[in-house]
């Protein structure tokens, strides 16, 4: 079984080696590689839903093409601030929290956390589509299984670690970039000498609407169209929550991210609107816009007899909806990171901060996936249906962000830069794109399923708020606990009298950090044992999960901040006149590597009886078992089949 568990998710890797970082972090190309990915594939359908909005009056899409270039560079550069501000990571959870308080972040938290579900679930379906439309019309009753098959693959390359997953998907992502830099700037170039002839028509024509209509209502239709084509955008944040995965120095590497995926962003986007108009682009029955434009620019190209065309159109779409699947990343990596900095901060259950053996958030990617695949089975795999979802969601905590930067700004901002207006303006500005994005968008689909992704995000919130409030229970109660240090008398044991007789019975106590959860363990084995134990070995397993595993100091600190609370309770122990020692290890799994510690113990000190620390509520509910580890129960066993002696001691807690 473990063999098996190596060849699918590869050899463990070790937290504590200082090239760890190095071998698993993203330089600025992979990073755009598998983060820029979502925003490029947004290329896909947000330039075509903007476009058919505007029929009609195509002409406005030349202004379209420069409104959506100026709001990709405007809310980048506003997000590439925020970078700096927040360098360990400044997604919009992170920055809300800090920014506009905890309620708002765990709206931003939530938010983001379904539309990551929706990047995975619209951007594989999409992919899907855009192959299985080459295909026989019998094969689509093979779509929705082919959906499932697609997001187990995926799935499973994201929990054997993030570089590997993206340099497996780069070769599609480069070709894309290549196709589509070629339709562009052919798009374009072939039509130069059309461009005066194009622009004075569409100004006449915008004179000529204008008298009619008026100013007023075509300046509704532009924004509209504008407004609907906001699935452009969904992309950028995703550098600013992906930070902490970045090589060093993050904050260049994360800004140099930001410009390739802006720059690449607004030239596809812009571009691709351009050349709707340039080559007469419209609607065709069962086909995207984009496909139409592929068709004409393509289309006739022949080197003699070989229809260079034809397979220039079927390799372009092909690369779009391959790269659909490379967009699936986005959520792959930012959602598990969401809900591991929300688990630090107690919003959702603390599990999804920890990291398997490979260094990756397993519980987050495991329940983005199986999210998403929910999803497709529910609304069978329809892209129409799932992009009305996801359109909401990310304009959400674009705006809070914004939201948070500008109050900043305003506030405790002003008096630490020089130029803080011209911060001031830049996040002002992006929050004004975002909330009046957001609000059309609402308006204009709630009745077509925006309600639902309302509904979600908000159960979510309210989840979230309810899972906080038990942990803040339980630190409370634990709270109680520590005032039983300040109630115990103590009488220091000379150094030369503590260290450990090896002849004699050690009790050897697993802690974490120091505080009345151990030391009520410790007197627990004296109360049951009296007199018995007067050796005691404490066993710590400093554990490096998502909010120590962003750098190497970081782990040194965890190192060092575990050995520091060793010593206190050895001191704490000494104190009531016990022999004590401690012994630790560093590890991602607390199970995993507490056996072969303890093992090492027991060959040191062959009469080492172990001991455990277990909450105990007075009524045990099923979803306990979800927001709770039984950690001690799984060592217990553990160490038991190993022939090891475990006793668990319960630690009541009075929690509903």
């Amino acid at each position: 079984m473990e063999s098996v568990k190596r060849i699918l998710f590869g050899e463990p890797r070790d937290p504590t080696d200082p090239k760890v970082f190095h071998k698993i972090s993203l330089i600025a190309f992979l990073a755009w590689v598998g983060l820029g990915a979502d925003g490029l594939t947004s290329s896909c359908y947000g330039p075509d839903e903007a476009f058919r909005a505007i029929l009609g009056h195509r002409y406005l899409a030349f202004h379209l093409a420069l409104m959506t270039a100026i709001t990709v560079a405007v809310i980048s550069f506003a997000y590439s601030l925020l970078i700096e501000h927040f360098p360990s990571g400044g997604g919009g959870y992170l920055v809300s929290t800090k920014l506009l308080g905890a309620k708002a972040g765990v709206v931003s938290g939530s938010a983001l956390v379904v539309d990551y579900v929706l990047t995975i679930t619209v951007s594989i379906c999409s992919g899907v589509d855009a192959l299985f439309s080459m295909l026989p019309i019998g094969w689509q009753n093979f779509k929705v299984p082919a959906d499932l098959v697609v997001l187990g693959l995926l799935l499973l390359l994201n929990l054997r670690g993030v570089k590997e997953s993206v340099k497996l998907l780069l070769p599609i992502f480069i070709f894309f970039v290549a196709a589509h830099f070629l339709l562009i700037t052919y798009g374009i170039f072939s039509h130069i000498w059309a461009l005066p002839g194009v622009i004075s028509t569409s100004h006449a024509q915008m004179t000529r609407d204008a008298s009619s209509l008026g100013w007023i209502p075509l300046l509704l239709i532009l924004f509209r169209s504008y407004s609907l084509g906001a699935g452009t955008y969904t992309g950028i944040e995703a550098t600013s929550n992906a930070v902490p995965i970045l090589r060093e120095p993050r904050v260049a590497t994360a800004k140099r991210t930001m410009l390739y995926m802006a720059i690449s962003l607004a030239f596809t986007a812009g571009g691709i609107l351009f050349c709707y108009l340039l080559w007469n682009a419209s609607p065709e029955p069962g086909k995207t816009m984009n496909a139409v434009l592929v068709e004409r620019v393509f289309g006739s190209w022949a080197i003699g007899t070989w229809a260079v065309g034809k397979w220039l159109v079927i390799f372009t779409l092909a690369s779009e909806g391959a790269l659909l699947f490379v967009a699936a990343q986005t959520g792959y990596i930012d959602g598990p990171r969401v809900l591991a900095n929300m688990a630090v901060d107690s919003w959702v259950p603390h599990r999804f901060a920890q990291l398997s053996d490979r260094l990756v958030t397993k519980y987050g990617i495991l329940i983005m996936g199986i999210s998403s695949g929910l999803l497709v089975i529910y609304t069978h795999g329809k892209v129409s249906f799932l992009v009305v979802l996801y359109a909401i969601n990310v304009f959400i905590t674009f705006s809070l962000s914004q939201l948070g930067m500008s109050r900043y700004w305003l506030g405790e901002g002003r008096h630490r830069a020089p130029h803080w207006r011209r911060y001031l303006v830049i996040h002002g500005v992006a929050l004004i794109l975002c909330l009046s994005i957001l609000t059309i968008t609402v308006f204009e689909k709630f009745a077509e399923g925006g309600w639902l992704t309302i509904v979600i995000t908000t159960s979510l919130v309210i989840l979230c708020l309810l899972i906080q409030k038990h942990y803040a229970g339980i630190r409370t109660e634990i709270r109680k606990l520590d005032t039983i240090l300040d109630e115990i008398p103590t009488t220091p044991m000379p150094d030369a009298m503590a260290e450990l007789d090896p002849n004699k019975p050690i009790a050897a106590l697993l802690v974490s950090g120091y505080g009345g959860l151990g030391i009520h363990s410790i007197l627990s084995i004296q109360r049951l044992f009296p007199g018995y134990y007067k050796n005691i070995l404490f066993i710590s397993l400093g554990i490096v999960d998502s909010g120590s595993f962003k750098g190497r100091h970081e782990v040194e600190n965890l190192e060092k901040d575990t050995e520091e609370n060793l010593k206190r309770y050895v001191a704490f122990a000494r104190s009531l006149g016990l022999q004590a020692d401690f012994r630790y290890n560093l590890g991602t799994d607390v199970v995993g590597e507490a056996e072969p510690l303890c093992q090492e113990v027991v060959k040191e000190y062959p009469t080492t009886v172990f001991f455990l620390g277990k909450l105990i509520f007075a009524k045990e509910k099923l979803y306990y078992r979800i927001l709770h580890n039984d950690t001690a129960f799984a060592i217990q066993r553990r160490l038991q089949f190993s022939g090891l002696q475990t006793v668990v001691l319960p630690i009541r807690m009075n929690v509903d």
